[in-house]
């Protein structure tokens, strides 16, 4: 097992890890919240290093991220484990597991990058499940991934510590970060999270210089108040920057929430229109009769990028621009 980073130990073999802002304190033996981290004789060890259960070959566009490389594919890869217990989290199977109840392969972070080449994948996603409980192995993986010019990327609740986050921002190129709601109570009694690091680990990201796109799933009578919505765009805007995509993603019954219904359209298409006062770039997911995941000019509103679920159907970016010469803010090339 792979001795963690980021802990500390103290008196009587127990150590305290601080990559998350959960601080597990654990006793010999003790994993932490997450079920990816042990106490072994005193040091912190990864339960989940080198051993993935999830690689697969994705569209960019399904993590989802609309201005990096469209078009390209990602070799994606996760493992099992969570920091957050998410009551609609639509992977509980594997992220609320521990990794001897799933089938998990062996593969080092040289074999990931020689798999990505093989199969001419130029990003690594670090996705599936939360990656900052397989921080290590990210870590390791990306290191190499920037020395054969292949980029990295990950699909993160966002709940980290700002010291691991900054080491990881040296070798991200871009970044989604779920942000479940903008408010303390959401974040508590469905998450058992905070919402304040979440925001923390945006404007880091930001003035880092990863590229960002947010998502924000929609669940009615929870997080979908026209309020809210509105307050949370404003905050990205201010604290990023009006080019910041969101994506707004359509909830569906699952998990701990099998009583509660789908996100109505007309929520999505309200949240789309009030985040447009902050937001340039602002898509609806999940949704197939909405054409709202389409990207248009900020300036003229010329159709730039045509999605058809993961696909595209046509790219008229050029050199970064809208033909009307606007500039389109992302990472084209």
């Amino acid at each position: 097992m792979k001795e963690a980073l980021y802990y500390k130990k103290l008196k009587n073999r127990i150590v305290l890890c601080q990559l998350c802002p959960k601080f597990c304190t654990l006793k010999p033996t003790q994993i932490g919240d997450c079920k990816a981290r042990k106490n072994i004789n005193g040091k912190l060890k990864s339960l989940v290093y080198g051993n993935p259960i999830s690689i697969a070959i994705d569209p960019i566009e399904k993590k989802p991220l609309f201005h990096f490389l469209p078009g390209t594919r990602a070799l994606s890869i996760g493992t099992t484990g969570c920091n957050l217990h998410c009551k609609f989290c639509q992977n509980w199977g594997t992220s609320q597991s521990n990794i001897e109840d799933c089938g998990s392969k062996t593969i080092s972070p040289k074999e990931v990058i020689k798999e990505s080449i093989k199969n001419n994948c130029k990003i690594i996603a670090y996705t599936y499940n939360e990656p900052t409980i397989f921080y290590e192995y990210v870590l390791e993986i990306a290191k190499l991934a920037k020395k054969a010019g292949i980029k990295n990327i990950i699909v993160s609740n966002g709940y980290i510590n700002q010291e691991p986050l900054k080491e990881w921002c040296k070798y991200l190129d871009a970044a989604n970060i779920d942000l479940k709601s903008f408010t303390e109570k959401f974040y508590k009694e469905l998450t058992t999270a905070k919402l304040k690091p979440v925001l923390e680990t945006i404007k880091t990201l930001y003035q880092q210089g990863v590229w960002l796109e947010i998502t924000n799933l929609l669940i009615p009578k929870y997080n979908d108040k026209q309020k809210e919505i509105g307050e949370m765009c404003k905050w990205i805007s201010k604290n990023t920057t009006k080019n910041t995509p969101i994506h707004f993603s359509r909830f569906f019954p699952y998990y701990k929430l099998l009583n509660m219904p789908p996100t109505p359209l007309k929520t999505l298409v309200k949240a789309q229109k009030i985040a447009q006062k902050y937001l340039n770039h602002v898509y609806i997911g999940n949704v197939q009769t909405i054409k709202g995941e389409n990207t248009y000019c900020q300036n003229c509103n010329k159709l730039l990028i045509e999605r058809k679920g993961y696909s595209i159907i046509q790219n008229n970016i050029r050199e970064g621009k809208c033909n009307c010469n606007k500039i389109i803010k992302g990472v084209w090339k």
